[in-house]
């Protein structure tokens, strides 16, 4: 089945070749829209089940494209610090400090390549999971370039969670941040700058480990303290991004590649998490975001991956259904 999926990306995406600006990659389960910088959301997809054409993170089932942060704000980036200097690549909160030095893809990976200030090269390589089809990996390589000792490297990853088919109106789980070193802290706002050295509040009340906070128009912002980096010397983690058909096959992805770290987006319609909106039966995918090389320890038992206390409760049944007839519109927050 993966082959097959490979197979027909390829075909739609006619094997684009490397050296080319902003891609969006796919095997035909999940896309990302891979920005120059190593952000996400770039236009020129197919549309989605919204008719939504921009792609940042998607899952696809039985052909239909579900977006889940293009909509609206295109808030998905990331930023890293040393030493007091910074820089940050979001398409909404602003791009600085940073420079390219190279971006290749082909139609299922993505490398970027850039600097900062001449004190660090930062590599984004994205690639699909070799243990699931449900997520791509994303090995981001830090590189001391400055010739000196590095105290303090800093690096955040924001992230604001608009899911079809019902965007602006989300629930949202953090776990594993409590045990991973690394963390030095998580909340419910993608709106957030994505430089490190500037506040991120809670959007909604929501930090550290939550579990189906919402329905609101939320998302997930991680900072992480990896500590010295010697002048010569690099440190390397892991990304994930995906999604699956519910809460239940989410967390079997996230076992599968071992994951310390993660955030979990989907419909606030959808208060059981089994997939499907508790009202419409509209099909509501469970969206990925991930970590490891954290800090942390493997958050989800990969052979009972499913063993966890389900999110949801007639209380926040009551709460979305409310929220459908209240949903916010992202840009007057801009």
């Amino acid at each position: 089945m993966k082959l097959l999926k490979l197979a027909a990306a390829a075909a739609l995406l006619g094997m684009a070749g490397a050296s080319q600006a902003a891609m969006i990659i796919t095997d035909g389960n999940v896309s990302l829209g891979v920005d120059d910088l190593g952000q996400l959301n770039v236009s020129g997809g197919n549309p989605d089940v919204t008719g939504l054409t921009g792609v940042g993170l998607r899952y696809i089932s039985d052909g239909v494209e579900y977006e889940s942060t293009y909509h609206g704000c295109l808030c998905e980036g990331w930023g890293v610090a040393a030493d007091g200097t910074s820089g940050s690549a979001n398409n909404a909160s602003g791009i600085g400090g940073l420079s390219l030095v190279s971006f290749d893809s082909t139609a299922t990976t993505a490398t970027s390549v850039t600097t900062m200030g001449g004190l660090l090269q930062i590599t984004h390589d994205f690639a699909l999971a070799s243990e699931t089809d449900n997520l791509f990996r994303v090995a981001v390589t830090i590189e001391n370039i400055s010739g000196a000792d590095i105290a303090n490297l800093l690096y955040r990853r924001t992230f604001d969670w608009d899911t079809s088919p019902t965007p602006f109106n989300e629930f949202v789980t953090i776990g594993g941040t409590a045990g991973a070193s690394a963390v030095l802290g998580a909340n419910d706002n993608g709106f957030c700058s994505s430089d490190p050295l500037v506040t991120c509040n809670p959007e909604a009340g929501n930090s550290g480990d939550f579990t189906a906070g919402g329905p609101d128009d939320i998302g997930s912002n991680f900072d992480f303290d990896f500590g010295a980096l010697l002048t010569g010397e690099s440190y390397t983690f892991e990304i994930y991004y995906g999604g699956a058909d519910n809460r239940n096959a989410a967390l079997s992805a996230l076992a599968s590649v071992g994951a310390e770290v993660y955030s979990l987006g989907w419909s606030g319609t959808d208060v059981d998490q089994d997939g499907f909106g508790d009202a419409s039966g509209a099909i509501t995918p469970t969206y990925i975001f991930g970590f490891s090389g954290v800090g942390g320890t493997v958050v989800i038992d990969p052979d009972d991956p499913v063993d966890v206390p389900a999110p949801a409760s007639l209380l926040l049944f009551a709460t979305g259904f409310m929220a459908l007839f209240a949903r916010r519109q992202r840009y007057a927050k801009l």
